[in-house]
């Protein structure tokens, strides 16, 4: 299944750090998130993109989980020659993920 089946996105960025929290749709699959998205299987599905560190930040009460990406953003999206190079972009990317059922 693809994290999108279970989960939801926002993102947001500043300079060259892109923010994404995944939030589940039931709180009864925020276990499946937390076990399966971690912060290094993140980095390597942005492989290429996201150069810098990724931290998670856990949100259990909330069923979400908080990714801050660093230099992920061509050097910040106005300085970027990449199209669309903004958060939102990536956060639909990061539901791409294939979760174990």
């Amino acid at each position: 299944m693809q994290l999108r089946d279970i989960a939801h996105s926002r993102a947001g960025d500043k300079g060259d750090i892109s923010n994404i929290s995944v939030i589940a749709y039931r709180i009864e699959d925020y276990a499946l998130l937390e076990r399966e998205l971690t912060a290094e299987r993140v980095r390597a599905h942005f492989a290429g993109v996201v150069l810098g560190e990724v931290v998670r930040y856990a949100l259990p009460q909330l069923g979400a989980l908080n990714f801050v990406m660093q230099r992920a953003l061509g050097g910040g999206v106005t300085r970027s020659l990449a199209l669309d190079a903004h958060g939102k972009a990536l956060s639909g990317v990061m539901l791409d993920i294939e979760l174990a059922a």
